[in-house]
């Protein structure tokens, strides 16, 4: 038979499931973490474009991975211009979407893929040239994976912004159409 409780009683009890839930916070769902914005998205002019690529030496044998991709016109023209295959990576859809279209305008999607991904997680292993125009500590976050996976002899390219105590090989000011000064780094990787 149930006994109702004196008010001491249920007063201590609700006291007790308010600390239980106050204690415990409320029930949250599990994180997921968005991957982190390395730069914001700012279009490389193309004069600046063609340099980085020359700088790089270019050729139809490499692979060309462009980490922050943006509207894909990087890889676009190493495909376009020299026969190169070309991968851009981008954590934005809508860059994505555009990049490929692009592609198919210029008539080189059968040399070049976009992928939506977070720069920090690619495999570049099969990249003979890497192109960056990301933010120092994004660049810097890189670096351990670029020098680990990349073959001697392959090339990164970074628009502007440097990797710390890496030296480059090269550094190279471009003066845009818009008479900006544009720094360009070199770095060839060396044997193991």
């Amino acid at each position: 038979m149930f006994r109702p409780l004196s008010p001491a009683v249920a007063v201590l009890c609700a006291a007790v499931a308010t600390a239980s839930v106050v204690m415990a916070g409320p029930a949250a769902a599990p994180a997921v973490q968005a991957p982190p914005n390395l730069a914001p998205y700012a279009a490389t002019p193309q004069e600046v474009v063609d340099r980085m690529l020359q700088l790089a030496d270019v050729k139809s044998t490499d692979v060309v991975y462009d980490l922050g991709s943006g509207d894909g016109r990087l890889v676009i023209t190493a495909a376009k211009r020299y026969g190169a295959h070309g991968v851009g990576i981008d954590i934005d859809p809508a860059l994505i979407a555009q990049s490929r279209a692009n592609a198919r305008k210029e008539g080189v999607d059968g040399l070049v893929e976009f992928r939506q991904q977070d720069a920090l997680t690619v495999d570049v292993s099969p990249a003979s040239v890497v192109t960056l125009y990301l933010l120092s500590g994004a660049n810097l976050k890189l670096r351990p994976t670029l020098q680990k996976q990349l073959k001697p002899g392959s090339r990164v390219v970074s628009h502007q912004f440097g990797m710390g105590d890496w030296v480059p090989t090269r550094t190279e000011t471009v003066t845009d159409q818009r008479g900006t000064s544009r720094l360009l780094y070199l770095w060839i990787i060396g044997p193991p």
